[in-house]
């Protein structure tokens, strides 16, 4: 049985790996919350310059970052980050957690949400399991880390001119596994629909399907029907 949501926040900085990673797992959310005045922010730690078989990553990271801005603004999310650590090759440590966490005092979020980090796409005794990428293993490990990075001014003293942030409550992680809270997002699909539709070059290389029609199955399945009412799932952990 899952909780809903809590709404005990006003500021969220979504982090993930690559453009689409908010698309196929929590866009629906994220729509939802800008639609209640809520402030989200992306915060990328690739430009996903290596995710386009054919595409040399001098042409495909530019335009990854484009599709990915037009992709936030479909959801309200006007403010989007790159920190430019190498496509495929990110790697969990002292130099991303230093990097995020020099983000969370710069955004100053209570909500950071970040997406599955587990070996695994699919739950435990499941076969045959389907293996977590690399860089989304190294970063949402670093994500929760940097939480505790962000606060504390004597772990990476050489940010002294950046205010510690203390101020996160929660870290969301939106994931297929293991939800604990969810977020009604009925009313919003087509929206998240529309966001995973932006990234156009990305899915026409992954399958000769519509578009449109790609990003809807995704977004229904990251949605899944509960009662009559669509919503998204996250694990949820105290800031």
């Amino acid at each position: 049985m899952t909780e809903p949501f809590p709404g005990d926040w006003t500021r969220a900085l979504v982090v993930v790996a690559h453009p689409d990673d908010v698309e196929y797992g929590c866009a629906a959310a994220v729509a939802a919350w800008t639609d209640a005045g809520r402030d989200v922010r992306y915060l990328l730690a690739t430009r996903g310059e290596a995710g386009i078989a054919g595409l040399p990553p001098g042409e495909a990271g530019p335009l990854r970052e484009r599709e990915q801005r037009a992709s936030a603004a479909v959801v309200g999310v006007s403010e989007v980050e790159f920190l430019g650590f190498p496509d495929g090759r990110v790697v969990e440590g002292l130099e991303l957690r230093r990097s995020l966490a020099a983000a969370m005092r710069r955004h100053r979020p209570e909500l950071v949400v970040t997406m599955h980090f587990g070996e695994t796409w699919t739950p435990p005794g499941v076969a045959p399991a389907y293996w977590n990428s690399a860089d989304h293993r190294a970063l949402g490990r670093s994500v929760v880390d940097a939480v505790g990075d962000a606060a504390n001014e004597w772990i990476f003293p050489e940010l002294a001119g950046q205010e510690p942030w203390r101020g996160v409550r929660w870290i969301a992680v939106a994931t297929p596994v293991g939800a604990t809270h969810t977020v009604d997002v009925t009313g919003v699909v087509d929206r998240a629909v529309a966001s995973l539709a932006e990234h156009r070059r990305y899915l026409e290389a992954l399958s000769d399907d519509p578009v449109e029609e790609q990003a809807r199955r995704q977004v229904e399945m990251a949605t899944p029907e509960v009662d009559g009412r669509r919503r998204t799932g996250f694990a949820l952990y105290a800031g």
